[in-house]
């Protein structure tokens, strides 16, 4: 089973990159961001939970996030893998999901890190801004955003090359050379 992990700050092409690799391996996309709007939506127990969270201006504690993405593994087991977007994003989030997995005698086959620049990232960003009117797209939000990524996220980046999952792929060509490289380390996991 190939379970991937898409890793890197923001501007790197992860969604892009994700969509591809899903299309071409036929793994179910598991997002925090779309599950917790689907279970809001539903109000469900745990979208019902998360919503007084996120009304107080509170981030969802992770023990909320791991239930729903329990929730996602059990609805889903004939899936061929899975790729995680934008979780995990602490080192704590890291163990959980590693333990949540664990206890279906699954793990994370890799985590392919996308490396560009900040420089280049901030440029990209801007231009999707202006290109797409993203209210998260302008310079203040965007310095910020990298800077909760180098303190929250980029440690994860360790503790994967720690634990042997770490792949690094450069993320500064086009959307074709960048996935083409992705397939290449995809293609060398044993999965």
């Amino acid at each position: 089973m190939l379970n991937i992990v898409l890793f890197g700050a923001p501007g790197t092409g992860k969604g892009t990159q994700s969509e591809l690799i899903i299309k071409k391996y036929g793994l179910h996309h598991i997002s925090t961001g779309d599950i917790l709007r689907k279970e809001i939506e539903r109000k469900s127990p745990l979208g019902l939970q998360a919503e007084k969270h996120i009304s107080a201006g509170q981030l969802v504690p992770d023990e909320l996030i791991i239930d729903m993405l329990a929730d996602v593994l059990n609805k889903n087991t004939d899936a061929k893998g899975y790729i995680f977007d934008g979780f995990p994003r602490t080192i704590p989030q890291a163990k959980a999901l590693d333990k949540l997995l664990g206890e279906r005698e699954i793990a994370i086959t890799a985590v392919l890190s996308l490396k560009v620049e900040e420089k280049a990232l901030i440029q990209r960003l801007l231009k999707r801004g202006q290109e797409s009117g993203r209210a998260d797209d302008k310079l203040e939000v965007i310095e910020n955003r990298m800077k909760v990524y180098r303190e929250q996220t980029d440690p994860l980046r360790d503790f994967y090359k720690k634990n042997g999952k770490l792949v690094n792929i450069p993320g500064d060509g086009t959307v074709e050379e960048v996935f083409e490289e992705i397939v290449v380390e995809i293609d060398r996991l044993p999965f």
